[in-house]
């Protein structure tokens, strides 16, 4: 456990250092990625977060050589059919009459901040996945750069338990 706790603490610090070294690193340089439910009922936040694994496994590989914004734009752009059928498949599967649409625009979001890391208020390019009408809560990350940890579900006893991409790629290297 000490040895995760190292690992994660190191990441933080590679991720400060590499905030404090890009002073140029502002809001046009991420893509987001907003899965919104169509409500706010349990089993449509239930079914996004379904919507959500499927998606993020669709389009990890995929975006795992976007170097750039602008590469990982294209590639969602160019998909974004797919994303669809991803996310209408597994609403159909789950009893669900309505769709998805996926579209990628600016929008303005608040701060928002998870493991020292701060995303500020402000207008981001991002990708928005309505499922329904799309006016439920939403589950979003960062695409570009990849900063997006997933499976952030709510556990019993109330804490979230989050999967780290970049931990994911540490462990492959070390054979864990």
């Amino acid at each position: 456990m000490k040895k995760l706790f190292a690992v994660v603490f190191i990441l933080l610090l590679i991720l400060f250092a590499f905030a404090a070294c890009s002073p140029s690193w502002d809001n046009d340089n991420y893509l987001r990625i907003h899965i919104r439910a169509n409500s706010n009922d349990d089993i449509d936040q239930k079914v996004k977060y379904l919507v959500k694994d499927q998606v993020v496994e669709y389009l990890t590989p995929l975006l795992a050589e976007a170097h750039t914004k602008e590469k990982a734009k294209s590639i969602v752009l160019s998909h974004k059919s797919d994303i669809e059928k991803i996310a209408d498949n597994v609403l159909r599967r789950n009893g669900f009459s309505y769709s998805s649409e996926a579209h990628v625009t600016k929008e303005v979001f608040p701060t928002r901040s998870y493991l020292g890391f701060t995303l500020e208020a402000g207008e981001y390019e991002s990708l928005i996945l309505n499922l329904g009408t799309g006016e439920g809560n939403n589950w979003w990350c960062v695409v570009y750069p990849p900063l997006c940890f997933v499976g952030g579900e709510l556990q019993e006893g109330g804490s979230i338990t989050y999967k780290s991409k970049i931990m994911e790629i540490i462990n492959s290297f070390f054979g864990k």
